[in-house]
C-alpha cells in the first residue's frame, strides 16, 4: 500500500464504503437508506462524498434506477469481500471448543495453594478442557506486572498480599483459618494450651517470603510476648513433617493441617489467642475477562474451591 493510498485511508470514514456496497445492491438511495437507517438526502450527501473522493460518479441514472459505472463495477466484488472480512474479524466470536482448545496456563500459586485445590482442578479440567494444560510456580512478589505482562494467567493466593492493584481482577475462592499442630505425645498435647505454655514453646514457621513476621507474631506483640522460631523454612508441606519428628510445634492454615494430620502422627489444638482468618482468592487481568479459554479456567478453578468443603 504506498503512502499516498494510506493517506486517503486515514482520512476517510469508512462507513462510506458500506454505503457504497449497499448502493451496489439495491441500485437506488431510497432502497440504501432506508437499509443504512439513513435519510435519502444523508444517502446522497455520502454518494457525493464517495464520488469526490474517488474521483468517478460510480453511479449514472437510467430509465430501471441507478447503474454503476464500470469502476465501481470493478469494485463491488472486492469491496463484499472485505466488508465480510471486517464483520468477522471485529465481531464474530472467536471459535472456541473446550474439547480440542490446546492452551498452556501459567499458574502462580503457593504450595499450599496447590495442594489444596490442583488435585480437584486438574480432575475438572481432564473432563471440561482436556487439551489445556496448566504449569504452576510460585507466585511473584509483583503478581499484578506478572499477569498484565502474561507471565502469568491466574494467581491463586491471598490478595491482601497484593494489595489493590489497576486492571487485576479479583474473586474469592475459599477462606482459612489457624490451628496449633504438635506431633502426638508432645508435652504440650497433655495439658492446657496457654498463651504462655504456646508463647515459650519452639515453634516452625513457614515463610512463603522468606521474611519473618506473621499473624501470630503480631497478636503475641499485642499481649507482650514473643516466640523462638527454631526452624523456618518457605515449603507448607516440609513443616509438618518436621514437626511430626520433633518437639516443635507450627500455626498452621486449618486446611492443610488437617491433610498432614490424616497422614502423619500430629494433633491439632485450637490456638490460645485470637488469631484472624484468611481468604484466598484467584487474580487475573482484565485483558482477559473475556478469553473463553481463560473463562473456562476460572470456572473450573471457582468450582473446584466449592467443592472443597463437600468432598
Amino acid at each position: 500500500m504506498s503512502i499516498m493510498h494510506r493517506m486517503h485511508i486515514q482520512g476517510m470514514d469508512l462507513n462510506l464504503a458500506l454505503v457504497l456496497h449497499v448502493l451496489l445492491e439495491e441500485r437506488s438511495v431510497s432502497r440504501a437508506g432506508k437499509r443504512l437507517a439513513l435519510s435519502q438526502s444523508a444517502t446522497s450527501h455520502a454518494l457525493a462524498r464517495l464520488r469526490e473522493l474517488l474521483g468517478d460518479p460510480l453511479f449514472v441514472r437510467t430509465p430501471g434506477g441507478l447503474a454503476p459505472t464500470a469502476r465501481a463495477e470493478a469494485m463491488a466484488g472486492a469491496l463484499a469481500s472485505a466488508l465480510t472480512s471486517i464483520e468477522s474479524t471485529l465481531f464474530a466470536p472467536a471459535a472456541f471448543d473446550p474439547l480440542t482448545t490446546r492452551r498452556t496456563f501459567q499458574l502462580g500459586a503457593s504450595d499450599y495453594a496447590e495442594h489444596i485445590i490442583m488435585p480437584a482442578l486438574m480432575a475438572r479440567l481432564a473432563v471440561a478442557g482436556p487439551k489445556m494444560d496448566v504449569w504452576a510456580k510460585s507466585a511473584p512478589a509483583d503478581e499484578g506486572l506478572a499477569l498484565a505482562s502474561g507471565k502469568l494467567d491466574l494467581v491463586i493466593a491471598p490478595p491482601e498480599l497484593y494489595g489493590v492493584r489497576a486492571g487485576i481482577r479479583i474473586a474469592d475462592l475459599w477462606r482459612d483459618d489457624f490451628v496449633v499442630v504438635m506431633r502426638k505425645g508432645h508435652p504440650l498435647a497433655r495439658r492446657k494450651l496457654t498463651v504462655a505454655r504456646y508463647a515459650a514453646a519452639n515453634h516452625a514457621f513457614i515463610a512463603p517470603g522468606g521474611r519473618p513476621g506473621g499473624v501470630v507474631d503480631d497478636a503475641l506483640a499485642a499481649l507482650g510476648r514473643s516466640r523462638h522460631i527454631a526452624f523456618a523454612t518457605q515449603n507448607f508441606l516440609v513443616a509438618p513433617q518436621v514437626v511430626a519428628q520433633t518437639d516443635l510445634i507450627i500455626t498452621l492454615a486449618s486446611r492443610i493441617a488437617r491433610v498432614f494430620v490424616g497422614r502423619l502422627p500430629l494433633v491439632l489444638m485450637p490456638p490460645p489467642l485470637t488469631l484472624p482468618g484468611f481468604r484466598v482468592a484467584m487474580l487475573w487481568h482484565e485483558r482477559n475477562d473475556t478469553d473463553p479459554a481463560h473463562e473456562l479456567l476460572r470456572a473450573q478453578v471457582a468450582q473446584a474451591a466449592a467443592r472443597l468443603d463437600h468432598d
